[in-house]
């Protein structure tokens, strides 16, 4: 139940105008989706004169907020970008040991986050958005967003192909492929073991691989949900495509999206 106080409106909000206070700070770009939440806990927020409560929801187009007395720019719509991770790099905002992280290769934006995580030596797609709404419906289990992932391993990939097809017992259940294909390697004695699923639990393509008795040297995620790797280089990132936008706000059950400001090319490292 959304908390009430005197002259505060708490209905359901949308992506069309209504939405969470904490959101219309973070797309406002005054902090992050949880510092907007310690603003709104700590009283420095008001809503036309009323003190704000987390959850309520605001329209920022006709509603007068302040952030400690000061009124709050007008939301930007949500930014998303396709960057091809790197190996050796980790998939959070910071590291105590100092190792190299993800959002060392794309411009600040505040609320960024990952979605889907891929682990240290796991290269390929990663998507990263200011809409946290999106990335927490896009790995949901329940709307069952389809991986792909490309592995090159040693191994009998063939017969491991085909056993996987009927589902591979792992320690935290059974995992069901989409799809699973075996492709030699011209010259070399290893494959690449292409599978495809919807599920994401952690390290779940390496443990499957490992289940079936592959030795994995490479693993690229290729696709997630709609959006393609290509031929985006190592360690660059690009925008969504309008069609690409259009299925992820399909598949996330919000409003049609608006156009984003196309994400700067940046040199890989």
């Amino acid at each position: 139940m959304i908390a009430r106080r005197s002259g505060v409106r708490a209905k359901p909000a949308d992506d069309m105008g209504d939405m969470r206070i904490q959101r219309a700070l973070a797309r406002a770009g005054i902090a992050s989706r949880r510092k907007a939440e310690e603003l709104v806990e700590a009283g420095r927020v008001t809503v036309n004169g009323v003190v704000a409560v987390i959850g309520q929801s605001v329209d920022p187009s006709r509603d007068k907020i302040l952030v400690d007395g000061r009124p709050i720019a007008a939301p930007s719509a949500p930014v998303w970008i396709v960057l091809n991770k790197p190996a050796g790099m980790l998939t959070t905002k910071s590291d105590p040991a100092g190792r190299p992280t993800v959002f060392e290769l794309v411009d600040a934006h505040p609320g960024l986050t990952y979605v889907g995580r891929l682990d240290y030596m796991t290269e390929g797609l990663l998507l990263l958005t200011t809409d946290g709404g999106a990335a927490h419906a896009l790995t949901h289990p329940r709307h069952e967003i389809e991986r792909t992932y490309v592995a090159v391993v040693r191994g009998d990939a063939p017969l491991a192909a085909r056993l996987a097809r009927n589902g591979v017992e792992l320690d935290d259940g059974v995992v069901h492929l989409r799809h699973v294909e075996a492709r030699p390697l011209a010259g070399r004695r290893q494959y690449e073991f292409e599978v495809t699923l919807a599920e994401g639990r952690n390290r779940e393509v390496r443990r499957l691989c490992e289940a079936l008795g592959l030795v994995v040297e490479r693993l690229v995620r290729t696709q997630f949900g709609p959006v393609r790797l290509g031929t985006l280089p190592t360690g660059s990132v690009r925008s969504l495509t309008r069609r690409e936008m259009d299925m992820i706000t399909a598949l996330t059950g919000g409003a049609k999206a608006p156009r984003q400001r196309p994400i700067p090319k940046r040199k890989p490292r």
